[in-house]
């Protein structure tokens, strides 16, 4: 930063800055595509702090495969980022062919349909960009990350929970379709948001406070199955949460176990979130979205707040 006060940035800093090289912002700046915001006294380019996030859009539609003309039009409100993606898409198509389906074109053209499709910011596209490209090592530290946070200290976490959340990938393929692209990009950021991390934190606090000696390895996996089986046969034989019947399968289902305790700890991780999760991560690595039983939850919950202060 030249130090006038005025907070503006030299060619080599912005470089610095952006990772691009001198060359690169010298050649765009040349073809008009990224105007300096003032000249220094012996007229060398200076550039403010707008000029770092104009940088990032022109770097991400470059590498999305769109002509100088696209830019320019973009960047002066002429069209819309989904706009030239959309057109972008039928051109690629005819690359894709000749280049015998060459990964990289393929992941550019999910993620131009799905820009297109979602009609993405500018921010937006250049997100879905970078996500859409990282290595599957890169994307499994992510989830790595995730469950660290979610098991860490709890020594007396359910194993078997704990492994199988360990052994999760995140499997998106060298040709993504754009329906993968938009779920990768949307689970990407559940794992990172600090709400979602802090309701899975507290699932897992509750069950390792339910581990003890006497409970088996894996039995939160069999009361979770065990509640859809009892969920799913309460709403196909039409029995409302309220009714007397419905005690009955709450019987069943809890044993001796206190309604109120357990209504917390359903309340606490069988939310739409969790369950989007579970959908994400089908998508993504291309099983379909995975049964979530987001209406056995609902139901067993309704019965139990029908029982309940809750």
């Amino acid at each position: 930063m030249i130090d006038d006060g005025t907070g503006l940035l030299t060619i080599g800093e912005l470089a610095r800055a952006t990772g691009l090289t001198v060359r690169t912002i010298r050649y765009w700046s040349d073809e008009g595509v990224l105007t300096p915001a003032a000249r220094s006294t012996g007229g060398y380019r200076l550039y403010d702090a707008g000029s770092a996030a104009r940088l990032e859009l022109i770097r991400t539609l470059r590498e999305l495969g769109l002509g100088l003309t696209d830019v320019r039009r973009v960047l002066a409100g002429e069209r819309t980022v989904a706009q030239v993606a959309a057109a972008h898409v039928s051109a690629l198509d005819a690359q894709i062919l000749p280049q015998r389906g060459d990964p990289q074109l393929k992941v550019t053209r999910a993620v131009l349909s799905s820009v297109a499709r979602r009609g993405a910011s500018a921010e937006e596209t250049t997100l879905m960009n970078k996500l859409a490209r990282l290595s599957a090592a890169e994307r499994g530290r992510i989830l790595e990350e995730f469950v660290d946070e979610m098991f860490h200290g709890l020594r007396a976490a359910d194993p078997v929970i704990r492994e199988r959340m360990r052994a999760t990938v995140v499997d998106l393929p060298d040709d993504p379709t754009p329906e993968q692209v938009d779920a990768w990009v949307e689970l990407a950021e559940l794992l990172q948001d600090p709400g979602f991390r802090a309701q899975m934190r507290k699932a897992a606090e509750f069950n390792a406070a339910d581990r003890g000696p006497e409970v088996p390895a894996g039995a939160s996996l069999w009361f979770a199955r065990r509640l859809v089986q009892l969920g799913a046969r309460a709403r196909e034989g039409g029995i409302a949460p309220d009714s007397p019947q419905a005690a009955e399968v709450l019987r069943e289902l809890l044993g001796d176990a206190d309604p109120a305790q357990v209504l917390e700890r359903l309340t606490s991780h069988a939310n739409d979130q969790v369950a989007r999760y579970r959908e994400l991560l089908g998508i993504v690595n291309g099983h379909g979205p995975a049964a979530a039983h987001r209406e056995e939850f609902a139901w067993v919950v309704a019965a139990l707040e029908a029982r309940t202060d809750g």
